[in-house]
């Protein structure tokens, strides 16, 4: 997912690298902090792939700064990723936030709908975090308040992503016809 953030925010516009780390950390730092030892690495391999270039610029006050740019082939990278997500990106709710964050750079509305239809089928799906057997509990069936209160927000949750979700496919598809 951190390369999915690296290229997202690059293809909206060049930054340097504490920039980028900077914005990384506002959508996934509260779940998944993004350490420097991580995130340099991660662009080291993206530009040696050549998903994205480094360019050199005079600091205002201090030494000079690199300055990130997505490639054409990065910008490739990226449509491909957020058009095929794999299914950990879609079933996990903190990686699903970064493929959502980027996914209006994925120009067809139909591939987006795509996406967000498999999120869908997901949460269609009945689970719950807890279990009697092979049958999901729902919240109404536990003393535990805690546990109900897990369930009781993962409920709310769910229903207002699910209403989302159908009213932008919705949306989606309207304008792909």
């Amino acid at each position: 997912m951190l390369e999915l953030a690296i290229l997202g925010f690059l293809y909206d516009t060049p930054l340097h690298g504490y920039e980028l780390r900077k914005r990384i950390t506002a959508l996934t730092g509260h779940v998944r902090p993004v350490a420097e030892s991580t995130l340099y690495p991660a662009i080291k391999r993206l530009e040696k792939a050549g998903l994205l270039e480094r360019a050199t610029e005079p600091g205002a006050v201090a030494a000079p700064r690199h300055v990130l740019t997505l490639t054409e082939d990065g910008e490739s990278e990226l449509r491909r990723r957020l058009a095929g997500p794999v299914r950990r990106d879609i079933t996990d709710e903190n990686r699903w936030f970064t493929v959502l964050a980027f996914l209006r750079h994925l120009p067809d509305p139909a591939a987006q709908a795509a996406v967000l239809r498999r999120r869908l089928a997901f949460l269609e799906t009945p689970a719950s975090f807890f279990y009697e057997g092979d049958r999901p509990l729902r919240a109404e069936e536990l003393d535990d308040p805690f546990r109900r209160g897990v369930l009781t927000v993962a409920r709310a949750t769910t229903q207002a992503e699910l209403a989302w979700l159908r009213a932008t496919i919705d949306s989606l598809e309207g304008a792909a016809r």
